[in-house]
């Protein structure tokens, strides 16, 4: 069976995502600190085969605006992450999911809550296994998630937006 397909067919697979509990805090029109979101995540979308994603909240700026009051985590476009600015999402991998080998120009910060998975560096290169209670630092590097396991794995990733990559005397541009 080939990543990302069901049985062989090849149609990608999006199984149900997770519950996840959204707070988000604000302001009361007196400058009070208030819960302004409660709720499960009801905007999770479909990624590659066999993942789901959902953007918790994203900022346009670094450092970040907390004035006003727009959610932010329902913000439209597909992305992987925003010049100058940040995305903290959930990313939720089952079985089988679909190969996407990339480079961001981020600073991603990974916290495994649940399950385990692969992180490949640079297709075949090194294989580091992370599972729940993991966390991670990205910084830049060419990988890729594999989750070979009959399990499912939920990451929260932070993504902050960062120069790119120079080694070698070369700048390494993002991809993927």
């Amino acid at each position: 069976m080939t990543p990302g397909s069901k049985r062989g067919v090849g149609i990608k697979v999006h199984p149900p995502p997770p519950k996840i509990r959204r707070v988000v805090t604000g302001h009361d029109e007196q400058g009070r600190a208030v819960v302004k979101i409660d709720e499960v995540c009801q905007h999770f979308r479909a990624g590659r085969g066999n993942a789901n994603v959902c953007n918790i909240w994203t900022t346009d700026t670094v450092p970040a605006h907390n004035d006003g009051f727009e959610d932010k985590g329902k913000r439209p476009g597909v992305f992987t992450m925003i010049p100058d600015g940040s995305v903290f999402r959930i990313l939720d991998f089952h079985p089988g999911l679909e190969k996407r080998s990339h480079r961001t120009d981020s600073i991603d910060y990974i916290v495994v809550m649940q399950g385990k998975i692969d992180m490949e560096l640079e297709p075949g290169g090194e294989v580091v296994t992370l599972k729940q209670g993991d966390v991670m630092v990205q910084r830049g590097t060419v990988h890729n998630w594999v989750n070979p396991y009959d399990q499912t794995c939920v990451l929260a990733v932070i993504l902050i937006h960062a120069k790119s990559v120079v080694a070698g005397g070369k700048t390494l541009a993002a991809f993927g």
